[in-house]
């Protein structure tokens, strides 16, 4: 009896207990608080960016047909499979349609696409949580994951346009190094290398070091892609695909997030637009986490479901 006393925490033990999870409570709550906030900033900025964005891709491509595309991402973007390789396709032909590709949404892995603009700081948040977890289930073959580089935020960077030549440096390497472009994309919204909005951001030779990072090797065709902007223009269409057309990956019917504050729905039957980043499509749906909770149990629902139905399917045969 005197040892089961002495194993019992004390009343002033059970205390300090009490607090300490108290205050990771507090703590947890106020870090979900936080990207909330940085997911609706991203969204309120992106709104207000995307009418000038209209105004000025209107100008720029009216006259002007993209070039053709890279290698491995012939939607507009690119998907990255098992292993964290990414999915080869051929190059987009100069002028050709964007289509979203073929997904069987009713059996594993899960499909998840991320529209994203390498200078929003909303975009930056998401991938600073939820990166790395990424990583992890498309390594392992749980989930694949499309990334759409952006240009929004192209006015938010004092004239250098840091967001298409971030793109276009993502670009030359999903072509040339693919096998390193997933560790890129995430170097580039990571907080120690993704610029503040507002600022001149990276130059072209900054960038190049961030590739260096990654483990890109630099070398001269590399440099040239960067230096040339080789794929400046299918940035140009991605965005103006997403803001005058219909966003690529979405089930039919399936309705975008009007007003990111609110939650208000884009009117059903209308071309679905992209209205903020990072915008998250999973199997055909808009991911709001405002509305969803946390994106790792979202997935692992879908997952789990997916390895029901297929479990079911296989013992009725």
């Amino acid at each position: 009896m005197a040892d089961d006393a002495r194993s019992r925490p004390t009343k002033n033990e059970r205390r300090q207990a009490a607090r300490e999870q108290a205050r990771q409570a507090r703590e947890a709550e106020k870090k979900r608080e936080k990207r909330n906030r940085l997911f609706l900033q991203g969204g309120i900025v992106v709104g207000v960016v995307a009418i000038l964005a209209i105004i000025g891709l209107v100008i720029t491509t009216a006259n002007a047909p993209a070039g053709p595309g890279p290698k491995n991402m012939a939607s507009g973007g690119v998907t990255f499979i098992k292993d964290l390789k990414v999915k080869e396709t051929p190059a987009l032909a100069a002028g050709a349609e964007r289509k979203a590709p073929e997904v069987d949404w009713n059996k594993s892995p899960v499909d998840v696409t991320v529209y994203a603009d390498y200078m929003c700081p909303a975009c930056g948040a998401f991938e600073q949580t939820y990166g790395t977890m990424l990583e992890n289930y498309v390594g392992s073959g749980d989930i694949t994951l499309r990334i759409y580089p952006l240009n929004f935020l192209d006015n938010a960077s004092q004239g250098t346009k840091y967001s298409t030549r971030a793109a276009n440096l993502f670009s030359c390497v999903v072509q040339e190094q693919p096998d390193v472009a997933f560790k890129l994309h995430n170097l580039l919204l990571s907080k120690e290398e993704q610029p503040q909005e507002g600022t001149p951001g990276l130059t072209d030779d900054q960038l190049l070091d961030v590739a260096k990072k990654a483990g890109v090797k630099v070398d001269d065709t590399l440099k040239s892609c960067v230096q040339d902007g080789t794929f400046k223009k299918f940035i140009d269409q991605n965005t103006k695909q997403v803001l005058e057309n219909q966003i690529l990956g979405l089930a039919k019917g399936a309705q975008l997030v009007a007003n990111p504050q609110t939650g208000e729905l884009q009117k059903a039957g209308d071309p679905q637009r992209l209205k903020s980043t990072p915008t998250v499509i999973i199997n055909g749906k808009q991911w709001v986490p405002q509305r969803d909770g946390e994106l790792e149990p979202y997935i692992l629902k879908l997952k789990a479901e997916l390895d029901a139905n297929a479990a079911d399917s296989a013992k009725k045969q």
